[in-house]
């Protein structure tokens, strides 16, 4: 049975989203905005994702973001939230994240993940083999580079000299027993992604634990949760701005990819619809009151058993994104 946490850890999962209005070189910027915020006000982490192709994700390198968000904070562990391992050769990875590593001691954390990241073009242009996302090919990889970080590595002759001495933390990435069970037999933490299957992450931490095999640089179970989290001063405010992602995602239901909408946008898309619908299409979201989200996320956090929990936070206007988060701090400490 999973422990309750007294206290919880706040942490940052940051897409640099492309908002209708906006674009990539806007996006960027307000990540680094974001990041300074928050690392000024107490939280723990700021990851970056991969991806490719999506119009409304300006973050497709997490590396190279990594290092300005690095070097434009101080208190802040910055990684990946995360790498897709199936695009790279593992020894690019090591590479790079060592290189990181080395730049900013004790502050780095590599976040590995299986998914694709992309439409189905996206395997072409990335010149990707056709089974590489598989859980076997995906288990081969972890290892390769794993060992990149050995004193001596076994797996390969070729050495990723910068990632010797200098390891990230290493995260696995998921959504599912697979990835979970994965971390497990490493003896690595993992990210449980609860903003992306909020019905089974309290399966996924089950199986972690229950699977966990100590390893030298983690003698016990260590997971984080990522929940899309919108605060405001009332229910009924954040309410209004959770209507933007609410509304992309209905969207996205029916077959339309659109960029995140501004509010005023989105209520006239929804004003017809039943609300029971409107609520299955953010089904994972918590969106309220600091009180009501303190509740929401000490539930959350109690059900999968963990002290950490990585909020991402699709709200439209920058400004109102920013408060969000000061909102979020201040109503869990």
């Amino acid at each position: 049975m999973p422990r309750v946490p007294r206290k919880l850890t706040l942490s940052v999962l940051d897409t640099s989203p492309i908002v209708a209005g906006s674009s990539p070189q806007q996006a960027l910027h307000r990540t680094l905005d974001l990041a300074a915020l928050t690392d000024e006000i107490g939280y723990h982490r700021y990851w970056v994702p991969e991806h490719h192709g999506m119009r409304g994700v300006a973050c497709a390198e997490p590396a190279v973001l990594a290092g300005a968000i690095a070097s434009a904070t101080a208190r802040l562990r910055v990684g990946a939230g995360g790498v897709l391992l199936a695009n790279h050769a593992p020894l690019l990875v090591a590479e790079r994240w060592g290189m990181l590593a080395a730049l900013h001691p004790g502050r780095i954390d590599l976040g590995i993940g299986r998914a694709p990241g992309g439409a189905p073009a996206t395997a072409e242009a990335l010149r990707r083999p056709p089974d590489a996302t598989s859980a076997p090919a995906h288990a081969a990889a972890l290892a390769e580079l794993l060992d990149h970080f050995e004193p001596e590595p076994q797996r390969s002759r070729v050495r990723a000299v910068p990632a010797r001495g200098n390891r990230p933390d290493i995260w696995l990435l998921g959504s599912s027993g697979t990835g979970a069970r994965l971390a497990a037999r490493h003896g690595l933490p993992h990210a449980n992604a609860h903003h992306l299957n909020p019905d089974d992450a309290h399966v996924v931490a089950r199986d972690y634990r229950a699977a966990f095999q100590p390893s030298a640089s983690l003698p016990e179970p260590t997971t984080l949760v990522s929940v899309a989290v919108i605060c405001a001063g009332t229910d009924a405010r954040a309410e209004w701005l959770a209507g933007s992602t609410r509304a992309k995602a209905l969207s996205r239901r029916r077959g339309n990819r659109i960029l995140l909408p501004g509010p005023e946008d989105a209520a006239g898309e929804l004003a017809a619809l039943d609300p029971a619908e409107v609520a299955a299409c953010s089904p994972g979201l918590v969106a309220g009151s600091p009180g009501t989200v303190r509740r929401e996320l000490h539930a959350i956090a109690a059900r999968t058993g963990t002290a950490e929990l990585m909020i991402t936070t699709p709200i439209h206007d920058h400004e109102q994104r920013l408060r969000s988060y000061e909102l979020l701090a201040d109503a869990v400490r």
